[in-house]
């Protein structure tokens, strides 16, 4: 390694003791007024890049620890890279729009959206976000952080709007930018979507359901005769069910399809789930049931499924089809697709399997 030129503390007559309140700041002080960040870089000039893409930080309050932990570890990682011999600087960042800046904006204005000024209130989240800028350069800085923290990148700096629509430009050209429907997490209180980062979930217990679908006009396996054929699904979000319009299975999962003598009724379940299910679950005797015959899922991929809310969009079935994501484990070994609840269901029921997309919160 080569620590020739990197000199990290300064020269003091300090004791040899903690007194850290006072050591530190006057060590970061010294740090920065003898440039020691771009000596050591100008020490490694032409040797191999090491460039840490570093997220940035809302401008919009004083740093907290999870600031700290986050800047520090990455300090380290970059001043590392620097002593094995690498040229690596450091950029800083602030991440100037956004509803985290616009919220507590509104809370310090003690206002919402409804009573201000569009452009008055833009003129506003500029001069606040640029104001903690400045608060948590500093702070920063307090940190030991080496970086060029005189030319940081913003994200409202015109050259980074720029870059950011003629990216956007390139992808609509291409085709990639087109209008849909899809799920997202709403804020009521603050009237906006939510990115999965910005929500915290409160521990929920809801009820578990088994519903079953019956099939319209199935078909059967060879030289059976079965009638009032259903698959079965559980559910630990039944609110999802009005929503639903598909019904996944796995396609090389073994179903078997069961006579509930009671009902008079044929079932279909994971072959290897049906009596953790039948005697388990729901309590029945081994002579309560019994298997008629056995199939793969992909036997009933293309089935068509009665609707249990048929008046929810307007639709009567919910349509069969397979895919490998399907759990063996638990459930039923059938899974209820709701696009119109959550990324999963709307990544694979509407965006392979075309579905449509019932909302009717």
């Amino acid at each position: 390694m080569d620590f020739s030129s990197t000199i990290l503390l300064p020269k003091t007559d300090f004791p040899m003791k903690a007194d850290l309140p006072n050591r530190e700041p006057g060590m970061a002080q010294y740090w920065e007024q003898n440039k020691i960040n771009f000596k050591m870089l100008a020490k490694r000039n032409g040797r191999e890049k090491f460039i840490l893409h570093d997220g940035p930080p809302y401008a919009n309050g004083h740093i907290h620890m999870g600031h700290a932990l986050n800047k520090i570890l990455k300090d380290m990682i970059v001043k590392a890279r620097a002593l094995s011999g690498l040229y690596a600087p450091y950029v800083p960042g602030w991440d100037c729009h956004g509803l985290p800046i616009e919220h507590q904006l509104m809370k310090d204005l003690k206002k919402n959206k409804h009573s201000i000024d569009r452009l008055e209130f833009r003129k506003k989240a500029h001069e606040f976000a640029m104001t903690w800028v400045e608060t948590q350069k500093n702070e920063f800085k307090h940190l030991g952080i080496f970086g060029d923290w005189k030319k940081p990148y913003l994200t409202l700096n015109p050259a980074y709007e720029g870059a950011i629509l003629k990216s956007f430009r390139e992808l609509l050209l291409k085709g990639y930018i087109y209008r849909s429907l899809k799920p997202v997490l709403w804020c009521s209180q603050c009237e906006t979507a939510l990115a999965e980062a910005e929500v915290e979930y409160e521990e929920k217990e809801s009820p578990a359901v088994f519903v079953k679908f019956p099939l319209e006009n199935p078909r059967l396996p060879k030289d059976s005769a079965i009638q009032n054929l259903s698959l079965i699904i559980w559910t630990t979000t039944p609110w999802t069910l009005p929503a639903n319009v598909g019904l996944m299975l796995h396609p090389q999962l073994d179903y078997a399809i069961v006579h509930i003598k009671s009902l008079n009724e044929n079932w279909v379940l994971a072959q290897n789930l049906m009596e953790r299910i039948l005697i388990g679950k729901l309590k029945m005797s081994p002579d309560d049931f019994a298997v008629q015959c056995t199939a793969p899922g992909s036997f009933f991929a293309g089935a068509q499924a009665k609707r249990i809310f048929p008046e929810s969009g307007n639709l009567e079935f919910s349509a069969a089809f397979t895919h490998e994501s399907v759990s063996s484990e638990e459930g039923t070994g059938i899974v209820h697709i709701a696009p119109g609840h959550g990324d999963i269901d709307y990544c694979i029921g509407h965006g392979v399997h075309k579905l449509s997309i019932v909302s009717p919160v």
